[in-house]
């Protein structure tokens, strides 16, 4: 009796060695900048539905028509759809440095495994090979030069946000969500890694909380409001957007609706998320040049 339990006793360690850390740390990449890339602005959800491309495409046009050098990267390698919401179907081209050109359109570069892999073929990859197709996509690209490149991601919390906050510093995160519990509780898990691992969070975009009767413009709410903690741990929501025909018809015909219908109440709220953010980004490089001439003063 006595041996049994001396078997079964066991130790965990609730802190890695330092021979651990350096072990785990070899197969890593290296962390390091987009040459040319000011800022890397990432759209998530931990649930998928929510309309993260979509948002993704509509915010980096939104960008690009008040003048920012804006690039778009299809995160999603098992399910890219940047390719028909930017009406972008050719393959990169590759330049002498062996890096893809990533083609453009809507004045927003553009990259995504559905360009290069056949469109009615099913991808079928394991972790390596997922992160593998990220590094190239980042960081095997010209993207130079952008003030900001979005990258639209699936959904859940695996191999490819790991991959992406390995590879380059993330200036920050988009959450996207429905106002629905089910969608709130994943994307509040989603929040949580990215606070993990030191990202900061932008804000929230609510997505198909309400729609507007065409009709009598009567808006209908399909959500009661909530109070629930899930709820309140969400960050700031900076735009809510309605269940809309007209932004899922112009995503089928690969023209976001604020290239499409520009003077719309969808496209003015697009375009209100753009110039918030891009107002955070200007506020932190300001405070990054005076950081760096207090630096070299003293």
């Amino acid at each position: 009796m006595t041996l049994m339990l001396r078997l079964c006793r066991r130790s965990y360690a609730t802190k890695l060695k330092d021979h651990q850390v350096t072990m785990m740390a070899r197969g890593l990449p290296k962390r390091e900048p987009l040459p040319g890339v000011q800022n890397i602005i990432v759209v998530a959800s931990g649930k998928g539905g929510v309309g993260k491309s979509t948002v993704a495409a509509n915010f980096a046009c939104s960008l690009a028509k008040l003048g920012v050098r804006v690039g778009l990267l299809d995160g999603d390698i098992f399910g890219p759809s940047i390719p028909l919401l930017m009406n972008v179907h050719s393959e990169p081209r590759i330049n002498e440095k062996n890096l893809m050109l990533p083609p453009q359109n809507y004045n927003v570069k553009c990259l995504s495994m559905g360009m290069i892999t056949p469109p009615d073929g099913a991808i079928i990859w394991r972790g390596p090979l997922v992160m593998s197709a990220v590094q190239r996509l980042l960081k095997g690209a010209e993207w130079s030069p952008l003030d900001v490149l979005v990258i639209d991601t699936p959904p859940g919390t695996g191999d490819v946000h790991l991959s992406l906050t390995q590879l380059a510093p993330i200036t920050g995160v988009i959450l996207v969500s429905t106002p629905h519990k089910a969608a709130v509780d994943v994307t509040v898990r989603g929040a949580e890694m990215y606070q993990k691992l030191k990202v900061p969070i932008l804000g929230l975009v609510e997505n198909m909380r309400y729609s507007i009767c065409d009709n009598c413009n009567h808006r209908i709410e399909f959500f009661k409001k909530q109070t629930e903690a899930p709820h309140k741990r969400l960050p700031k929501t900076l735009i809510s957007l309605p269940l809309d025909s007209h932004i899922a018809d112009c995503g089928e015909t690969g023209v976001p609706v604020v290239i499409k219908n520009p003077d719309s109440e969808h496209a003015k709220l697009f375009s209100q998320l753009a110039r918030h953010i891009w107002s955070i980004l200007e506020e932190n490089q300001k405070t990054n040049e005076t950081k760096n001439e207090t630096k070299s003063n003293t």
